[in-house]
């Protein structure tokens, strides 16, 4: 088995790194922008859009109200990396908004922004995906007409690139986000130029188009809510700024500095694309509907279901470049790669943020420890299973699932926001250094504003979206919650049990005398093995059991116990319905209720074989017996093993994969050595 799966693996994620080499992974700036801030950078790819559905339903007169939406998402991005700059300093070791806010306003709040983190990390990576298949649809019919398949395909190969290492996908992914910013700017440069110098007409393929207000002549209160709506749509942009603060210790040293800079950068270019491709939507009159079969109208019909709606930043890009045109494929190519790419920031803060819950015991243990390439394997793992069911379940639809986002991120932030303020007011009573005050008064100002407004924000988007989806994120934070509190709950228990006392107890006491049973089939090699190893203990009584299933075998067992004069004493125990696990169970609980004091120790001879379907071609009634023996208290299981030459083969065959060399390596010479040689001479 190990063979079989062994050889796969390192085929896909590579060979398995030293504890360590984990400094070698660590993430110069350039590599940690793609990699923890392609999310809130590919995000404009799809936000303006959302901004301009949600005004659709008012019709096209209420188009007007969006540059004044990007001016208030922009004071909102901004807000926000103020303020979890001062995160980075305060809290470096990875924590974020889990760590901020557990130290400050205690476990449940922690556990409540981890159970927003991990529903936003799942939905991040379902909602990228998505678009970007929707994206590459526009080019590529097959894509759009197979969404739920391509979806989970590149989920999968994403999961592959990651499991090789953070620093590995990292560069995989450099490429495709710095020329998607590159094509957005040269876009926005490009069109206003045209528009501002030459005064030509930019015109998107949906400008002839009408839209059909779905409510009409909105006023007052509804217009406000709908603007509201809007608002919160708009909001999708800042998914993905929080990763940077959970994912400080991937960065090289200086890990805070490094990582304020980079929030800085990816909040500077991700306001200024937005507002660029909102500000180039207006000058192109693209158009945008809910349900655009419906509700836009060309030559005066609906344009029907046939009608596929493309994104604004196609739209844009048609009608900037041309249709068809090098730099028009170049920017849907690259969007629609960094739409699947911005996953990546849900791939290193899912699983680096579950690491840290599982060493506070809130999931479980396995997520904490790292997998061959150094990376948090089994959360990796997980997440994609998550968004493989979500895309699954909501058939691939961005705008579906769009709904059900920005939820859970708005909760991380406002909690998170609101423990920096306690943090800083709790050094405040103790420091007296005057630089310092005011240092940490400017960021309690920083750090106040942003709860307050990523808390109206949070207020604002639960009553906008609950009804159209939000209710299933909070769902599913209340499941996350619950399952964790409950993981705890049993680590905590076992934790207690398993404490050892200060005063002697049962545990500390020796049994009075200890009874061994050796398990017996036949009479072979493994049998022979195991008597002369339970001999060689010395229990204070020892005999040999064996089960009458056939009474011919168990004849022929006795008449060679005797002929080979085996000093053991052998006993048979009667099964009338021929199974072998009960009448060994019962007779060891009869041995316990008359000796309570006593330990019995059941030794089981097993053969080892080296293949994988071999296993399947012998009794697994050991495994059965030792199993439920685990449940009888005062019991001791040992297994002997007896190894045939199926599995000495096998273990030759691991000793030669772990010796091998890469071609060439013998000519160089081991890394170690070529580096300590070098050292030398010099």
């Amino acid at each position: 088995m190990s063979k079989l799966t062994d050889l796969p693996k390192r085929i896909l994620i590579g060979r398995a790194l030293r504890s360590d080499r984990l400094g070698e992974t660590l993430l110069p700036k350039r590599i940690a922008l793609p990699v923890f801030a392609s999310d809130p950078l590919s995000s404009v790819a799809y936000a303006p859009g959302e901004v301009l559905l949600v005004l659709s339903i008012a019709g096209l007169s209420a188009y007007h109200f969006s540059p004044w939406i990007a001016v208030a998402v922009v004071v909102l991005m901004f807000t926000v990396v103020a303020s979890y700059r001062q995160n980075v300093h305060a809290y470096p070791s990875g924590g974020g908004d889990y760590e901020v806010a557990t130290t400050n306003l205690g476990p449940k709040a922690g556990l409540t922004v981890a159970s927003a983190l991990l529903v936003d990390y799942v939905l991040t990576v379902a909602v990228s995906i998505s678009s970007g298949v929707e994206n590459l649809g526009s080019a590529v019919p097959f894509v759009v007409e197979h969404k739920v398949l391509s979806a989970i395909v590149i989920i999968v190969l994403l999961t592959l690139m990651n499991l090789r290492g953070v620093k590995e996908s990292g560069k995989l992914f450099a490429i495709p986000t710095y020329v998607f910013v590159f094509g957005v700017f040269v876009m926005i440069i490009w069109g206003a130029y045209q528009g501002l110098v030459l005064d030509e007409t930019m015109r998107a393929p949906t400008a002839d188009y009408e839209i059909k207000p779905e409510h009409g002549g909105l006023a007052g209160f509804a217009l406000f809510f709908l603007l509201l709506r809007a608002f919160s749509s708009g909001c999708a942009a800042l998914t993905g700024v929080e990763a940077i603060s959970n994912g400080v210790p991937a960065f090289r040293k200086p890990k805070s500095r490094n990582a304020a800079t980079t929030l800085l950068l990816m909040g500077t270019l991700a306001v200024t694309m937005f507002c660029g491709i909102i500000g180039l939507a207006m000058a192109t009159d693209v158009k945008m509907a809910e349900n655009p079969a419906k509700d836009l109208i060309s030559n005066g019909v609906p344009v029907g279901s046939d009608y596929v709606q493309h994104p604004v930043i196609s739209q844009v890009a048609a009608a900037v470049f041309g249709d068809g045109t090098f730099f028009f494929v170049l920017l849907a190519a690259a969007t629609a790669l960094v739409l699947f790419l911005a996953a990546n920031t849900a791939y290193n803060g899912f699983p680096l943020l579950g690491s840290i819950l599982a060493q506070d015991r809130y999931l479980p243990r396995q997520l904490h420890t790292r997998g061959d390439r150094l990376a948090f394997s089994n959360g990796i793992v997980l997440l994609s299973g998550a968004a493989v069911l979500l895309v699954w379940a909501y058939g691939a639809d961005s705008t579906k699932l769009i709904q059900l986002y920005i939820v859970g991120v708005f909760v991380s932030f406002t909690l998170s926001q609101t423990g920096m303020v306690r943090h800083w007011n709790r050094h405040l009573r103790t420091e007296r250094d005057k630089a310092k005050r005011r240092h940490m008064i400017r960021s309690r100002a920083i750090n106040t504003f942003g709860a307050f407004f990523t808390g109206l924000v949070l207020v604002v988007v639960l009553a906008t979206k609950f009804t159209h989806g939000a209710w299933v994120a909070l769902l599913g934070m209340v499941i996350f919650f619950g399952t964790m509190t409950a993981i705890r709950r049993h680590y905590d228990r076992v934790a207690e049990e398993i404490a050892a006392p200060d005063e002697p107890s049962d545990d500390t006491v020796r049994p009075s005398r200890v009874h061994s049973i050796v398990l017996v089939s036949k009479v072979h090699r493994p049998t022979l093995r195991a008597l002369s190893y339970a001999q060689l203990m010395r229990s204070d009584k020892l005999e040999a059991v064996s089960i009458n299933v056939d009474p011919v075998e168990t004849k022929a067992l006795r008449d060679e116990w005797e002929r080979r004069g085996i000093n053991v004493p052998l006993k048979i125990l009667d099964s009338p319905y021929r199974e072998i696990t009960r009448p060994i169970i019962e007779y060891v609980k009869g041995l316990r209720r008359e000796s309570p004091r006593d330990a019995v120790s059941v030794i089981i001879p097993e053969y080892v074989v080296g293949h994988w379907y071999e296993h399947l071609l012998h009794n697994q009634s050991a495994l059965r017996l030792k199993g439920r023996l685990l449940f009888t208290a005062g019991v001791m299981v040992t297994s002997v093993p007896y190894q045939l030459e199926s599995s000495e083969a096998a273990r030759k065959r691991a000793r030669r994969r772990a010796d091998w060399d890469a071609p060439g390596s013998v000519r160089r010479g081991p890394v170690d050595r070529r580096q300590k040689e070098h050292s030398g001479k010099s």
